[in-house]
């Protein structure tokens, strides 16, 4: 029987969303002349497709689909975002200067989503073939096994942040895939040589596009603030840089929520002053609303769902199916921590979604089609109690 609890987590999750959504839109879709159940309507629908997806893959056949599934989906996923450029405005929807959207008949979808379940499904599946027996291999032999994979990888990076222009997706994929190398028995000195590699290649993608570079400095603007605080006279970067206003608004929506919150509906920094708060900034939206109480319990759903995941990956035997588990509990993970490190000026800001909570079809249908798989993989163990 596949793990009833993770499943429900999960119900939860959404049920928040769906609420949260209505809630933090209003200005949106007076912004934009939309219906007012616009936004309430379109995550409705995609929870209850997430929803279904979840329980009719529950009874997916792992053993004989698993990997040619990860490989589809990698493919067309790949596919399609290597087209998306060159497609005209009326198939393809724009944002952060890409095409990222394809756009269907009354849903948009985008690809990089469906594709890092493929690219998890892929990187398990090589991992626990080239690094069976990890423990014999020395530290030559599982080099030459990580040159491949980090080709692979710089030219999907490559890709992304050409054809995407979205860093943040990039630095999540290298996160998942240390941590899925480590787990399938990587030495620790691969895993730093991975890591240097990885934070160099970030770097140089920073220093090459002006924009990323204005979003550091907007964010240093905000931890000078904080140390002026201590120290007045204070300043590197501060002179005739703009400040940082989406963290500075998104910091007082913490404060402004208190321990219980105003008020669902009560909410001031959705009125324009926080952009698109039911998407990524949406933890603020939630703390300013249901205050830090209801904060806490959304943040304890997604590490109860993480952890779910773990205890089924710690109980499977095949290590396909363990690294597979392993990545996609990484990658909710790291796209939590992330966005909210993001939202609360820990690190520079960056637009991705919060795991299940976040206004938007694609995300929501990718992880649920990866806890689809990973409830699947849940009937081959005995969870207990």
């Amino acid at each position: 029987m596949a793990d009833t609890r993770l499943f429900f987590l999960v119900t939860l999750l959404l049920g928040i969303a769906i609420c949260m959504s209505y809630s933090l839109s209003s200005y949106a879709v007076l912004y934009y002349g939309y219906g007012q159940f616009h936004f309430l309507y379109r995550e409705l629908f995609a929870s209850c497709l997430g929803l279904m997806l979840m329980w009719g893959l529950s009874y997916f056949n792992v053993d004989r689909y698993l990997f040619g599934f990860g490989i589809l989906l990698f493919t067309i996923s790949l596919i399609i975002i290597i087209v998306l450029p060159f497609l005209p405005d009326n198939y393809a929807t724009s944002a952060g200067g890409a095409k990222r959207w394809l756009r269907l008949p009354n849903i948009s979808l985008a690809p990089l989503e469906f594709f890092k379940i493929g690219y998890i499904i892929f990187i398990a599946w090589s991992f626990s073939r080239k690094f069976n027996n990890a423990n014999t291999l020395r530290f030559t032999d599982q080099l030459m096994i990580m040159i491949p994979h980090l080709f692979v990888f710089m030219v999907i990076a490559v890709l992304i942040s050409t054809l995407q222009n979205d860093l943040g997706q990039i630095i999540l994929l290298a996160l998942v895939f240390i941590v899925m190398l480590i787990c399938a028995g990587g030495r620790f000195s691969l895993f730093t040589l991975a890591l240097g590699i990885v934070s160099i290649m970030g770097a140089i993608l920073i220093a090459i596009s002006p924009h990323r570079i204005k979003r550091v400095r907007e964010w240093w603007i905000n931890i000078e603030s904080l140390i002026r605080s201590y120290a007045p006279n204070f300043s590197l970067l501060s002179d005739g840089v703009d400040t940082g206003g989406q963290v500075q608004n998104a910091t007082y929506a913490f404060y402004h929520g208190g321990h219980f919150g105003v008020g669902i509906g009560e909410s001031l920094v959705k009125l324009g002053f926080l952009g698109e708060v039911h998407t990524d900034m949406i933890l603020a939206g939630i703390s300013e609303e249901l205050g830090l109480f209801g904060l806490l319990v959304c943040v304890l759903l997604v590490f109860m769902v993480i952890f779910r995941i773990f205890k089924i990956a710690f109980r499977l035997q095949a290590s396909f199916y363990y690294l597979f588990c392993v990545g996609v509990a990484g990658l909710i993970g790291f796209s939590f921590i992330i966005n909210a490190f993001g939202e609360t000026g820990i690190i520079p800001i960056k637009g991705m979604a919060v795991p299940f909570l976040s206004y938007g079809g694609s995300s929501l249908l990718a992880l649920c089609i990866a806890i689809g798989l990973v409830l699947a993989l849940s009937t081959k163990v005995d969870l207990g109690k």
